[in-house]
């Protein structure tokens, strides 16, 4: 198998140029990995945003009120718990994505989306919902979520824990896998698959261009299926 690219940065711009989550996700299907989707609630902010990168986990947990210095953990005594410590901690091409608390408030925001930037991150996922919409968007940061609800996580969620890895939906995300999202959800590639998964997804996309022609000219479904196999 010919490898096609020699770096993070080579893959993530062949990627976003030629590919896109639902061709990943059929090849992963072919290879036995069936739940690499996560919940189809998660959608980006904006159709046009396109996001990939490598994971970076952050384990969020709700809380009861904000009293803080109650319990055991040292943690939550810490106003967000360890939110702001997760954000300056994301390296270039990483992608912040939060899960592990009810979708009663939201888990990102604007300015975390102005610091992410500044680190190079490759963009936000939550298992949740979003704020400061219209900031985001004018940013153009990549913001995966279930929508936007303005509800603050202050009295209600802590991060706990990061670079841990998390389920979300029937997907299992550890630090370094990557994430590719579009307009039709997002995908979990695992690392140790990635070569061979985005291998056969350029292939099969490159495929589907052929066959796109062929219909166009005239030929049916059936035929095209018959002699390329892709549909």
């Amino acid at each position: 198998m010919t490898r096609l690219w020699n770096s993070d940065e080579e893959l993530f711009a062949i990627a976003k140029r030629e590919l896109f989550t639902a061709v990943v996700g059929d090849v992963m299907d072919k290879m036995g990995l069936q739940k690499q989707f996560l919940s189809p609630q998660i959608q980006p902010l904006h159709e046009d945003m396109v996001l990939i990168g490598r994971a970076m986990p952050v384990l969020e947990a709700d809380i009861f009120g904000e009293a803080e210095g109650s319990g055991a953990n040292p943690i939550m005594r810490k106003p967000f718990g360890l939110v702001f410590e997760a954000v300056d901690n994301l390296k270039p091409n990483e992608v912040y994505i939060s899960a592990g608390s009810s979708p009663t408030y939201a888990l990102w925001g604007g300015l975390m989306s102005v610091r992410a930037m500044h680190l190079g991150a490759a963009g936000a996922i939550v298992d949740g919902y979003s704020r400061d919409t219209r900031e985001i968007k004018s940013l153009k940061f990549p913001c995966f979520s279930y929508g936007n609800y303005g509800q603050d996580q202050g009295p209600r969620g802590k991060v706990m824990d990061y670079r841990v890895p998390l389920q979300v939906g029937a997907a299992y995300i550890r630090p370094g896998d990557i994430l590719f999202g579009d307009i039709d959800g997002v995908c979990v590639i695992p690392v140790e698959a990635e070569e061979e998964t985005f291998t056969l997804a350029l292939e099969k996309a490159r495929g589907e261009h052929t066959v796109k022609q062929a219909l166009e000219a005239g030929m049916s479904t059936v035929e095209a299926f018959n002699t390329y196999g892709i549909m």
